[in-house]
């Protein structure tokens, strides 16, 4: 049986990519019939990544079928997975976020986490000496997502082995950090094709804070701008976007890569009040509020949300 590799739904670089390398790992190196898919249509970067090095874009799936053997990587969230996730057979797991619990195995299964800023980095030390198989492709996917997660090393959750990793793979593949980081940033940047609703769900994940089910999103941009002007329709947007996702709340942070900040939109006193009790933010007669230094929703965002 072919074992399907994916991450977590609304996928960005490093869910896209990471399916990309692994399946990549078990078919080439380990001799093992694998598939990477997606569980949604990629980010604009993603997407990017995609194009730039012209890799087929992974078939998107909806579910897995009971028994189907699965690869879960960049997540071991179940409310960020497909709903028949824990009636398939998850054979590993590879992630660099927080434990959450409630996914099911048939057996001992590998499990391998690690507090990287990326899924890529993880597996570039699990490929290990077999990097020297490794195409151009691969190199490059795997850098592109450490950029990606790293927001080209401006995030906290950037550590000394990313960037180590990173810089090895540019100076292997002659290309220069900052300049393809600004062409992979105005990709993200791009989101005029894209509705409200879309905006809204591209790089979301769903958290339960107080007793209330938030859909956590994030839009990271250099051109934060573009998004800002578009924020009453945003906030139109959010009730319905909520309801139709069986949250409460969306809460959309526009993280500023360049400035090295996020604004929280403000849409309610719901709202004002998780940016009150978060982060100490006074939110009184505005609709948007800037969190100097705040870039990271697993590392800022997440850990201080609190009503």
């Amino acid at each position: 049986m072919t074992t399907l590799v994916f991450g977590h739904k609304s996928p960005d670089t490093d869910s896209t990519g990471s399916p990309i390398i692994w399946a990549w790992y078990l078919n080439e190196i380990m001799g093992e019939a694998a598939e990477a898919v997606l569980l949604g249509e990629p980010n604009t970067e993603a997407a990017f990544l995609l194009a730039r090095w012209e890799l087929p874009k992974p078939r998107i799936i909806a579910d897995v079928a009971p028994g189907q053997k699965v690869v879960i990587v960049d997540t071991n969230n179940p409310a960020e997975l497909p709903e028949g996730i824990n009636a398939a057979d998850i054979t590993a797991i590879i992630d660099h976020h927080k434990l959450v619990g409630g996914l099911e195995t048939k057996g001992p299964i590998a499990i391998r986490m690690e507090p990287l800023a990326c899924t890529a980095t993880i597996m570039h030390k699990m490929i290990g000496t077999d990097m020297n198989r490794a195409p151009d492709w691969i190199k490059a996917t795997i850098l592109t997502c450490i950029l990606s997660d790293t927001l080209e090393f401006r995030s906290p959750t950037t550590t000394p082995e990313d960037r180590a990793v990173a810089a090895a793979l540019a100076a292997e593949l002659g290309i220069d950090i900052a300049s393809y980081a600004a062409e992979m940033f105005a990709a993200k940047s791009d989101v005029s094709a894209f509705s409200e609703a879309e905006l809204l769900r591209m790089d979301s994940k769903e958290y339960e804070v107080g007793g209330k089910q938030f859909r956590v999103s994030v839009l990271e941009t250099t051109s934060p701008a573009t998004v800002l002007s578009r924020k009453d329709a945003l906030m139109a947007a959010m009730p319905d976007v909520a309801a139709a996702d069986g949250a409460d709340q969306v809460l959309l942070f526009v993280v500023d890569i360049l400035r090295e900040e996020a604004t929280l939109l403000v849409p309610n006193d719901l709202v004002a009040q998780i940016a009150a009790k978060s982060f100490g933010a006074d939110t009184k007669g505005q609709d948007t509020v800037v969190l100097p230094g705040i870039m990271s929703r697993k590392k800022q965002i997440i850990p201080n949300l609190a009503l």
